[in-house]
C-alpha cells in the first residue's frame, strides 16, 4: 500500500506510526494543517530515543525525507562560488548562507553536544536538531552505536570530549557524511582555552576529512549558538584556522563556511577579503 503514496499520504502515515511508536503520545490529536502535521512528525522524531524501528516505517520515512530535500532544493558544491584559493595545492574556500541540510557536499559539520545523540527538544532551531530531523532516525541510532563502543572502551560515564570529531553517514541528507563535533561552551568570560579549543574543532575536522578522502566540507558556525561563543571572534578563528591549515597541507579540499544570519555573512565576507 505504501508504495504508491503521495508525500501528503506519507506524512499522514508516518505521523500515526511515530505516535504509536512513542507510546506516550499515541492518543495525541493530529492537526489538520500540513505544516502542523510536519511539526508534529518532527517533534516525535526529535524526542524518540535511539532504538529499532520497523523496516516499512524506515522505508517510508526515507522516501518522505528525500522528497522533502527535493522540495527545499539541493545545492551542489560546484554551484557555490569560490572566494579564495589556496596558494598551495587545489584547496578553495566558499561562503554560503542558508540551510546546511540542503548542501550536497562530501560532509557537513554538526555542532553536537557531548552526548552525541542530537537535540531532543521538539522542533528546536539548533543545527543539531535540523540535521538529525532531515537525516532521519537512523542517524541517532548510528551515533548511539558509536557512543556505546566508546563507553565499552572508556567507561559508562564517557562523553565526547570537546574538539574530537565523530563521522557518520548522512542518510537522507544530500551530503554523504556528517562530522559531529562538540565545541567549547562559553559560560562566562571568553578565555584563551576557549579560543584554542575552537581552533582545534576546525583543525581536527579537516584532518578527519583528509583521513577519509573527503573533498568538500561545510562548516556551521561552531559554538556560536547556545554555547555562547562570540560570533565575531569565532569567525576570525574559523577563517584563520582553515586558511592556515590549507596553506600548511596543500590538500585539495573545498571548504564552505555556512552561515545563517546576515551578520555572520557580513563577518565572513570581510574576513575572507582580508586574507
Amino acid at each position: 500500500m505504501t508504495d504508491h503514496m503521495t508525500q501528503e499520504q506519507r506524512l499522514d502515515w508516518l505521523v500515526e506510526e511515530f505516535k504509536e511508536d512513542s507510546g506516550t503520545y499515541r492518543d495525541i490529536e493530529t492537526p489538520e494543517e500540513p505544516q502542523e502535521k510536519r511539526r508534529l512528525l518532527r517533534s516525535l522524531m526529535n524526542i524518540r530515543m535511539p532504538g529499532p524501528m520497523g523496516e516499512e516505517v524506515l522505508r517510508v520515512q526515507d522516501v518522505y525525507l528525500l522528497g522533502r530535500a527535493q522540495e527545499k532544493g539541493i545545492v551542489q558544491t560546484e554551484d557555490i562560488p569560490v572566494l579564495r584559493r589556496s596558494t598551495k595545492g587545489e584547496g578553495a574556500i566558499s561562503l554560503w548562507q542558508g540551510d546546511i541540510t540542503r548542501l550536497a557536499c562530501d560532509a557537513i559539520v554538526n555542532a553536537a553536544n557531548s552526548q552525541m545523540l542530537g537535540c531532543f527538544q521538539p522542533c528546536h532551531s539548533c543545527i543539531d536538531n535540523c540535521i538529525h530531523t532531515y537525516a532521519g532516525v537512523q542517524l541517532r541510532q548510528e551515533c548511539e552505536r558509536q557512543m556505546a563502543l566508546l563507553r565499552e572502551k572508556y567507561g559508562d560515564d564517557y562523553e565526547q570530549p570537546t574538539a574530537v570529531p565523530m563521522i557518520t553517514d548522512a542518510y537522507n541528507l544530500p551530503a554523504k557524511k556528517v562530522v559531529h563535533i562538540v565545541g567549547p561552551i562559553v559560560a562566562g568570560r571568553l578565555t584563551r582555552e576557549h579560543e584554542d579549543q575552537l581552533a582545534q574543532c576546525y583543525g581536527s575536522t579537516l584532518e578527519l576529512c583528509r583521513e577519509h578522502g573527503l573533498k568538500s566540507v561545510a562548516f556551521c558556525c561552531i559554538s556560536t549558538g547556545v554555547f555562547h561563543f562570540p560570533g565575531d571572534r569565532a569567525a576570525e578563528i574559523a577563517v584563520d584556522t582553515v586558511c592556515r591549515w590549507m596553506e600548511d597541507t596543500g590538500i585539495d579540499i573545498r571548504v564552505i563556511f555556512n552561515v545563517f544570519k546576515d551578520e555572520d555573512l557580513q563577518l565572513y565576507q570581510e574576513l575572507l577579503k582580508r586574507r
